[in-house]
């Protein structure tokens, strides 16, 4: 396939090309994820009748495939050819899903959770491979110094079209569910057949994009595995690495599963609080790419992280008797605040990883950073799925009381049963992980008091201008369309 072939050396208009085909590519892959995965797939596998551990597994499928990474090193080791793997592996990835969607108009009623589950899982064999080779190539194609802000760019774009596909299709569902309800199953399985059409639109823009050359290894593969293994600060961020996302994927996948099922909220419920959340997301992408352009990314952790686990342990406190208004108004503040830590944090931990990874080496360090941490991150749901039963017939509970004029007055303060346990132990491990951060070195690193102090000052900063702003626009004209020109050419 000649036209896949990589180029010897790309122009800077090749590679902004290139850039904006991955871009328009990611956006298509985006929908198909909304359609075919997350939240709608918890509510698809519900309404199938899944097991705890069956959901369980579902949320570690796309996690634990990729521990087949190892398979797409040796065939970009082998063939050189970084675009053609990806793009091949997706075809047969995004051709599961179209599979998926047929089920029902081939066999009727009579397919069940199990065979969901097989298909997904070749779906998501060929998408750890395709993964692999696009991180290798991603490396070599995004310029370095523009990393933070093109994927901060790449990600608002991503999650401002998931807003409005999750918004849309979760009205669907449930007008489906109370107008319709014989016919919600299908529904379901008609939105694996658009996700799939759409995914394969994103295999053709993939295609378009540009390949720089990689140097070819004449190493053995064995031994670029274990090159990332003996480098000993790029050994303590997949250790920290593996543990947070170990931490995180114990508790994090329930969070819908506890809020239509605990909580009792119907799914456009649950998708207007992840909406929240990616709006809060989008409002701070811009920002977080920005510093960490400017500062480092393992300073953005340090910042993120806390609150994200916050959030966290916060869900734990949302079925608490205090009537539904209370869980409502917890959730939102929960789904702001985790949507703009989490911006932060993934985009931090992600370029870490392609910082510290070598050119020559970027594939077999990135691959095996991504297969140790997907191992320990596909445990957590796993075990969580399989605890929970256990759980639900054990609670924790404290109570407040004070004897009153009046009697005896009781508050319930803590009241943990189920999935609330995950949500706390979760939080906990997330907590001890972040121990393990400072081992890290990264070049340009800043004192994180430094960077809080910064943004508070850029905030305050804002705050007054804002105000210069309405007073100038009340009484010059002329000076406020200056300080608005200048307002604006800083926030490019």
């Amino acid at each position: 396939m000649k036209f896949l072939s990589p180029s010897v050396k790309l122009t800077d208009e090749q590679t902004q090309s290139g850039l904006r085909y991955i871009v328009k590519e990611s956006l298509a892959g985006e929908v198909m994820v909304n359609l075919t995965g997350g939240t709608f797939l918890v509510s698809m596998a519900v309404f199938m009748g899944a097991s705890n551990f069956q959901i369980g597994l579902l949320a570690s499928l796309p996690i634990f495939t990729n521990v087949f990474q190892l398979a797409s090193i040796w065939l970009v080791h082998t063939f050189n050819n970084r675009r053609a793997i990806a793009v091949l592996t997706s075809v047969v990835a995004r051709l599961a899903l179209l599979i998926i969607g047929a089920i029902p108009f081939i066999f009727g009623k009579s397919a069940n959770v199990n065979f969901l589950i097989a298909l997904l899982t070749v779906h998501y064999f060929f998408g750890s491979l395709a993964s692999a080779s696009w991180n290798s190539w991603m490396k070599d194609l995004v310029p370095e110094k523009t990393l933070g802000q093109y994927f901060s760019y790449r990600t608002r774009l991503m999650q401002i079209l998931s807003i409005t596909t999750s918004l849309l299709v979760a009205f669907f569902i449930d007008f489906m569910k109370v107008h319709h309800p014989d016919m919600v199953n299908t529904a379901y399985f008609v939105m694996f057949l658009v996700g799939s059409g759409v995914g394969m639109l994103g295999v053709y823009l993939l295609s378009k994009a540009p390949e720089p050359k990689a140097e070819p290894d004449s190493g053995k593969v064995l031994t670029s595995f274990q090159k990332p293994l003996r480098d000993p600060n790029f050994r303590k961020l997949i250790f920290f690495n593996s543990f947070w996302s170990f931490a995180l994927d114990l508790a994090v996948p329930f969070f819908s599963v506890y809020m239509m099922k605990t909580i009792g909220l119907p799914l456009s419920y649950v998708m207007a609080f992840t909406i929240l959340g990616q709006l809060s997301s989008i409002s701070s992408l811009k920002l977080w790419g920005r510093y960490t352009d400017r500062y480092s990314n393992k300073t953005i952790i340090r910042i993120c992280a806390p609150v994200y686990i916050s959030c966290i342990m916060a869900m734990a406190f949302t079925s608490l008797p205090s009537g539904q208004l209370y869980s409502i108004i917890l959730l939102a503040v929960i789904n702001i605040f985790s949507g703009i830590s989490t911006a932060g944090i993934n985009l931090a931990v992600s370029n870490i990883g392609i910082k510290l990874a070598p050119r020559e080496d970027a594939m077999s360090y990135m691959a095996v950073k991504n297969i140790i941490v997907s191992l320990c991150a596909a445990m957590a749901p796993l075990l969580a799925g399989m605890m929970a039963d256990y759980f639900s017939h054990h609670e924790l509970e404290w109570n407040f009381q004070w004897q009153g004029a009046h009697g005896v007055t009781v508050i319930q303060m803590i009241s943990l049963k189920g999935l609330n346990f995950f949500f706390v132990i979760g939080g906990l491990l997330a907590m001890l992980s972040l121990r393990l951060l400072p081992g890290i070195k990264e070049q340009g690193e800043v004192e994180k008091d430094r960077v809080v102090g910064y943004m508070h000052k850029r905030i305050r900063s804002g705050m007054r201008e804002n105000l210069v702003l309405r007073s100038i626009a009340s009484y010059r004209p002329g000076k406020f369309s200056v300080l608005l020109k200048k307002r604006f050419s800083e926030w490019q």
